[in-house]
């Protein structure tokens, strides 16, 4: 007998690409999630403020054509966005061992490679999403990606370097106040994940309505 979507899980792990020691997060799901509500969770676990666009690439079965999935474009690109908060997971997620690669902020350019470890059931009295484990702290929004990240915390390390105090008023006057800035800390206890139809609507419908 087939179990029903809703009695199952996705776990999945997401590593962000080009960075020495990884951060990474494992994190479990609703198996009816949509590729938006996977967006919002990857954010909170991750430590993102969704600032910036984002677009899940995957190959489509059978004939692993790439596609990409997030927010479409309003303004009539070439490239073909499929709108995320229409996709069920399970509409590509179908095996262990699957992979998407997640980019986030079109500027910076954050990769991560996302990978379904595994489908199983839920357990009784859990609430989902979940994080279950990680390593090391999301870089500070906007800092330049990789090539401004390593020589921030390179200044971070030197309390004597020329840019120490500019960088300090920095990480104190953003959106989120990141100082003090410790690269190695994470607790997967601290996790707070949103709900996404708020979300959805806090961006694209309550704007619309001031």
């Amino acid at each position: 007998m087939t179990t029903a979507p809703r009695q199952l899980v996705y776990q999945f792990t997401m590593t962000l690409q080009e960075i020495t020691p990884a951060i990474w997060r494992r994190l479990q799901v609703p198996a009816t999630d949509t590729f938006w509500d996977l967006h919002v969770a990857l954010q909170d676990a991750m430590g993102w403020l969704d600032y910036h666009l984002h677009v899940f690439r995957l190959r489509r079965p059978p004939k692993q054509i790439w596609i990409e999935i997030g927010i479409p474009d309003d303004e009539g690109s070439d490239d073909q966005v499929l709108s995320g908060r229409d996709i069920p997971l399970r509409t590509y997620f179908t095996v262990p061992g699957q992979t998407a690669s997640y980019l986030y902020d079109f500027g910076d350019g954050w990769h991560h490679e996302v990978v379904l470890e595994g489908i199983l059931l839920k357990e009784h009295g859990v609430k989902y999403p979940r994080c279950l484990a990680g390593a090391r702290a999301c870089p500070p929004e906007d800092c330049g990606s990789v090539p401004g990240y390593e020589p921030l915390l390179d200044i971070l390390r030197h309390p004597g370097h020329a840019d120490y105090q500019d960088t300090i008023a920095w990480l104190k006057g953003h959106a989120k106040n990141y100082y003090p800035y410790d690269p190695e800390a994470f607790d997967p206890g601290h996790i707070v994940f949103t709900n996404p139809k708020r979300r959805w609507r806090r961006a694209f419908v309550e704007p619309e309505d001031r």
